[in-house]
């Protein structure tokens, strides 16, 4: 693949899950894993996340709901991060588990709802912390 889709998929990466997440996802990357970091950067965001026909916020909770429905919870959370950079907010993720409710099982969406419901917490907590400084 070419370059400009690395560099393409890098921005939106930074843009959608944040420079320090991307950074530490970086300095982890090691000779064994290092292609398929490119992989996953060239193809999930340089491919998919820059095409035109569906905004951010649409992305995103489509990346939700699929995580959801098939119970990928550490991606989950961490893509529930970034819908501060999406523009999804917790209603809409609300909205969309119950869309998972009915099409891939009440599990999965109740452990969303909880994982989704702890992390905006988390996220309100450091924002609040980040204010009173």
């Amino acid at each position: 693949m070419s370059d400009n889709r690395f560099e393409d998929g890098m921005k939106v990466r930074r843009a959608v899950l944040g420079d320090a997440h991307v950074d530490r996802a970086e300095a982890r990357k090691t000779p064994f894993d290092a292609d398929f970091q490119r992989y996953i950067t060239e193809t999930a965001w340089g491919a998919v996340w820059t095409r035109p026909g569906l905004d951010r916020s649409t992305r995103s909770l489509l990346t939700l709901a699929l995580l959801a429905a098939q119970g990928h919870w550490e991606e989950f959370a961490m893509h529930v991060r970034a819908t501060g950079n999406t523009g999804a907010t917790a209603e809409d993720i609300a909205e969309m588990l119950f869309h998972v409710a009915v099409y891939a099982g009440v599990p999965a969406a109740n452990r969303g709802f909880a994982i989704a419901r702890e992390t905006l917490k988390e996220i309100e907590q450091q924002d609040a912390e980040g204010a009173e400084r």
